[in-house]
């Protein structure tokens, strides 16, 4: 397996753009060997492959946003960029799913992106968080909200949430696999997000998920990292070496 980080753990090194570049030479520096982007702080992805590639960074994916990034119209340059960064995937890391009306809009406009990415051997997927795992509110159709946008991208399980949600992530990741592009490897406590082996996330099911499903990527991610982004995955990945290497 090969680790990851999503660059959203580390916003707030990054807030002005200015020091973006140094910050993906930390990231290597403590042993990542791939990132998943956030933003782009205004850099092209020119500028960003030459200095990924000078790193020796490769490029795992994006959290995009679904209405400017993923709809008829804008998925063509998105994936147009993405494809410039070398990266096989590209997600949105999370919409509107809580009624019937706005998942059936998000299930379209996924499964929209899912098509013209076919066209260039490229997927895209949808992160989930907790209200994935129930039935949206007044359903048409059986089924849980991931069940139905399984069926029309693919899917980035994060699994601190999905194990907060009530899920087995080992069942889960197994029953999934041929939907799933890769993880994002996250602990937590009581809804709070963690540095890995801080909370209670059943973390050592997820790495054997990964190992016997041939996931390949584990990507890291704290949505509220302490005391600071660079000083939590840097604890993160000192687990990561000692688990699940």
């Amino acid at each position: 397996m090969k680790f990851a980080v999503q660059l959203y753990s580390l916003r707030h090194h990054m807030e002005n753009g200015e020091n973006f570049l140094d910050i993906l030479r930390k990231v290597k520096e403590l042993g990542f060997e791939g990132v998943e982007f956030a933003g782009f702080h205004g850099y092209d992805a020119e500028t960003l492959k030459k200095t990924l590639d000078e790193l020796g960074l490769v490029t795992v994916g994006a959290h995009m946003n679904l209405e400017n990034d993923m709809t008829p119209g804008k998925i063509t340059n998105t994936l147009k960029f993405m494809q410039t960064l070398g990266a096989k995937t590209v997600g949105v890391g999370g919409a509107d799913t809580e009624t019937e009306t706005s998942l059936e809009h998000v299930i379209d406009v996924m499964g929209n992106a899912q098509k013209e990415a076919e066209k260039v051997g490229m997927k895209v997927y949808f992160h989930n968080h907790t209200q994935e795992f129930k039935e949206p509110l007044y359903a048409t159709e059986p089924g849980t909200i991931f069940d139905r946008l399984k069926r029309a991208c693919f899917m980035q399980v994060d699994t601190y949430w999905s194990f907060y949600a009530g899920e087995d992530n080992y069942k889960l990741i197994s029953e999934n696999r041929d939907r799933i592009v890769h993880l994002h490897i996250k602990d937590g406590l009581d809804g709070v997000p963690k540095a890995l082996g801080e909370g209670n996330n059943d973390l050592e099911a997820v790495v054997r998920a990964a190992r016997d499903n041939g996931i390949e990527w584990l990507v890291l991610e704290n949505d509220d990292p302490v005391p600071d982004g660079l000083s939590d995955i840097a604890r993160s990945m000192k687990w990561l070496n000692a688990n699940a290497r």
